[in-house]
């Protein structure tokens, strides 16, 4: 697994995304997360929210939440990035986690993809954002720009002294929680994740196939021959079916950090939309073998429910609150270092 199948998976997975990060000619638009414009701040009971906007990139700020834990003593606490879905802006994720999560001892910023407000306001609609993405960096998928922006985040976190940079966490729900896989993959930042309801297989009745996600019909030169497209790599065999590449490869990427699946159609399989449903249990046992080959099986869960397609339900919340707990308080959070 570590000298050769991970590397293997690894080098695949980021030829299909372009990159994981900046080439090095363009990291001249990256420049000192740290330099935040803070907008204003309220106080509540048990925390304080502070509205700051935190530079991606040079030019462009992303608008953020950052929720402070009040009266529960002086820290370090653990943090959690926690992005919204596709509807709502970013303050959404305050009330969907964020408020338990500050109640409780975290530090919290919310936020949402750069594919629902980038530069110059462009988003997913029309796919103004991808192109400004590919404008800038060439092939880059939106998926990987997703983990570095993620990653980030995860930098100005690890700056704050309120924050225990070696216990941070991620939340995301559909949209979000697209990016939450690959970011459990790719960003060992995060030793805690949840995905809510990504609908985790490639195909299906999902849109993994989008411009503003894997965009895998636009041919890449930088893909290999014969078709230069995200989709030639993924069906790598069509005579072969069930050996595709798929998100089991990513699942078993994140090993050993922790990693949380919730589906929200616990009642069926293969029921189409965007819900992980018991069809899923495939792609986690599949991942759950690189899990237990290094004797942690107990960090990758997949819980279903019958919450539906929320980003909040009696089975959702217990998940996720468990997940962080266990994961990003001691002494458990110990072990994930």
């Amino acid at each position: 697994w570590h000298h050769q199948r991970r590397p293997e998976i690894l080098r695949f997975w980021t030829t299909l995304l372009g990159k994981l990060e900046p080439a090095r000619k363009d990291r001249k638009w990256f420049g000192d997360i740290r330099k935040v414009r803070i907008l204003d701040t309220q106080e509540f009971d048990r925390y304080t929210r502070i509205r700051i906007d935190l530079p991606i990139e040079k030019d462009f700020y992303q608008k953020h939440l950052l929720l402070l834990p009040k009266d529960q003593g002086s820290g370090p606490f653990p943090a959690v990035v926690c992005w919204t879905s596709t509807t709502p802006d970013f303050t959404q994720p305050e009330q969907w986690w964020g408020k338990w999560l500050a109640e409780h001892g975290y530090v919290v910023l919310t936020s949402w993809s750069f594919i629902r407000n980038y530069r110059d306001g462009s988003s997913y609609r029309e796919n103004t954002a991808g192109q400004k993405l590919q404008e800038r960096f060439g092939h880059w998928l939106p998926m990987a720009k997703m983990v570095h922006d993620a990653r980030r985040e995860a930098e100005y976190l690890r700056s704050l002294k309120l924050v225990d940079r070696n216990r941070l966490g991620f939340i995301g729900f559909s949209l979000s929680a697209k990016a939450a896989v690959y970011i459990a993959a790719f960003a060992p930042e995060f030793k805690a994740t949840v995905s809510l309801d990504p609908h985790i297989a490639v195909n299906g009745g999902t849109n993994w196939f989008a411009p503003w996600y894997l965009d895998w019909l636009r041919p890449y030169p930088s893909i290999p021959a014969p078709q230069h497209t995200v989709l030639s790599m993924l069906n790598s065999d069509p005579s072969r079916p069930g050996f595709e590449h798929d998100h089991h490869e990513l699942l078993a990427l994140a090993a050993p950090r922790a990693f949380l699946l919730i589906g929200g159609r616990g009642d069926c399989e293969d029921c189409g939309g965007d819900s992980d449903d018991l069809q899923s249990w495939g792609y986690v046992n599949r991942a759950r073998e690189v899990y237990s080959l290094l004797g942690v099986p107990d960090r990758l869960q997949f819980v279903l429910t019958r919450d539906g397609h929320h980003a909040n339900g009696p089975e959702i919340d217990r998940a996720w609150q468990g997940l962080f707990e266990k994961w990003l308080k001691p002494p458990a959070a110990a072990l994930l270092k």
